[in-house]
């Protein structure tokens, strides 16, 4: 959740002749930044789910101040929070070497410097004009320094920061830079009885390199601790920073029980809806029909094929994309056999009529997949979660559907009537 702050007020000057002004933000402008900051806040942790690699997650807006976010599937919660909430960025700084850093440890910090520790506990002096910020990342990647095997991060900036970290590096050759590892933390205390959240914020000294020579765009960054940490920075980096500091207020679990019994209900409603079409094409189009069922069975052996290579989670959304599909498949089955139809009925003969049926309904039957495919790219692309997961099981049931009516249902019929002279067709 997102609260207001409300900073410390002083009701009239404590000096004679101080000069005094208080600053009030207006309760319009007040709401902007709050919906600015939930709106980021959503895009940011969407991102971080994406970058999990969590099947149809979702993150959505509850109230005024709160963001729900589903993820199922995940089975290491704790670093799923981590990651969430997570307000971690680099910063990298000049290493000031003209002033003595025993000199600020003892108290005496120069203007324009900062005092930092390096993780293994050292002192370092830094300007505190910052270079580029994690802001300015568009892209990082961890890896392994192929000179000394220890964990990395591959950072590529944008124009912006990239011509700022150009310009720096050209006027700073042999010069020390240092990354900076800033993360803002939640931390939980009982004071009374009570929890209290308490924010701090960690600003340690990661790595400190010297300028060999100029770079901008793109560079690595070392000095981390583990590959796992290189990992979640990478992520976090990619995702982009938080517009405001997030505190978990509520967290539940789905057991496998209630999971269990939604996709047994949806494996039952795909056997229901498989059985009804069954029973439909083989009363209504008799030997045609069977032919239908053949390929409608292939059809999803086809889909759970293809979802299984993906290594697709079927959730609720992806099995109604299932059903829907199953209705659908027969579509263009039921146009063939009625294009076979009428051309039996303007007298053509069996074999005649079969090609035909095939060869002048496809037009149709392609026209009309094609429409539906787009409208799933266009629900893939702007969806997210459960939306996706419909749009990817409907998109894979079009084209196998697509398949099996047209290929597999012709093989069949031309296996069944291909060599025999017909007076008839069983239709």
């Amino acid at each position: 959740s997102i609260r207001k702050y409300t900073p410390p007020r002083r009701s009239r000057p404590r000096y004679m002749g101080e000069f005094y002004l208080e600053f009030v933000i207006s309760s319009e402008e007040s709401r902007e930044i709050r919906k600015f900051a939930l709106e980021q806040n959503m895009t940011t942790l969407r991102n971080r789910v994406n970058e999990l690699g969590v099947a149809e997650p979702v993150v959505q807006q509850q109230g005024n101040n709160r963001i729900v976010v589903q993820l199922p599937g995940v089975q290491d919660t704790a670093t799923a929070k981590e990651i969430l909430g997570a307000t971690a960025t680099l910063e990298y700084r000049l290493v000031d070497t003209d002033h003595d850093v025993q000199q600020a440890v003892d108290g005496r910090v120069p203007p324009g410097s900062e005092l930092y520790k390096r993780r293994d506990g050292s002192p370092v002096l830094l300007k505190k004009s910052v270079i580029v910020t994690g802001d300015q990342i568009i892209n990082a990647a961890s890896g392994i320094d192929s000179r000394n095997g220890s964990p990395m991060v591959s950072v590529t900036l944008d124009a912006k920061g990239a011509k700022k970290m150009g310009d720096f590096t050209r006027e700073n050759v042999g010069r020390s830079m240092a990354v900076v590892f800033v993360e803002h933390k939640t931390e939980t205390r009982m004071v009374d009885g009570e929890k209290v959240r308490h924010r701090r914020i960690v600003e340690e000294v990661i790595n400190v390199a010297t300028i060999r020579e100029y770079f901008s765009k793109r560079f690595q960054t070392t000095g981390l601790d583990n590959t796992t940490e290189a990992h979640n920075l990478a992520l976090l980096l990619r995702a982009g920073a938080l517009a405001a500091p997030i505190e978990i207020v509520e967290e539940r679990t789905v057991g496998p029980s209630l999971g269990k019994d939604n996709i047994d209900q949806g494996f039952m409603s795909v056997m229901i809806g498989f059985i009804a079409v069954l029973v439909f094409m083989a009363v209504y189009y008799r030997t045609f029909g069977i032919v239908a069922n053949v390929a409608l069975a292939l059809n999803l052996v086809l889909m759970i094929a293809v979802l299984s290579m993906l290594q697709a989670t079927l959730t609720l959304p992806g099995i109604a994309g299932v059903v829907l599909t199953v209705g659908m498949a027969v579509d263009a089955n039921v146009l063939i056999f009625e294009r076979i139809r009428e051309e039996i009925a303007n007298g053509s003969s069996p074999q005649a009529s079969i090609h035909a049926g095939y060869e002048k309904a496809f037009s149709t039957i392609a026209d009309a997949n094609i429409t539906t495919l787009i409208a799933a790219v266009v629900l893939f692309s702007f969806g997210t979660g459960p939306i996706k997961g419909f749009a990817v099981t409907l998109s894979i049931g079009i084209v196998s559907s697509m398949f099996t009516a047209i290929v597999g249902s012709r093989a069949l019929i031309n296996l069944i009537y291909g060599r025999r002279r017909l007076s008839k067709l069983s239709i």
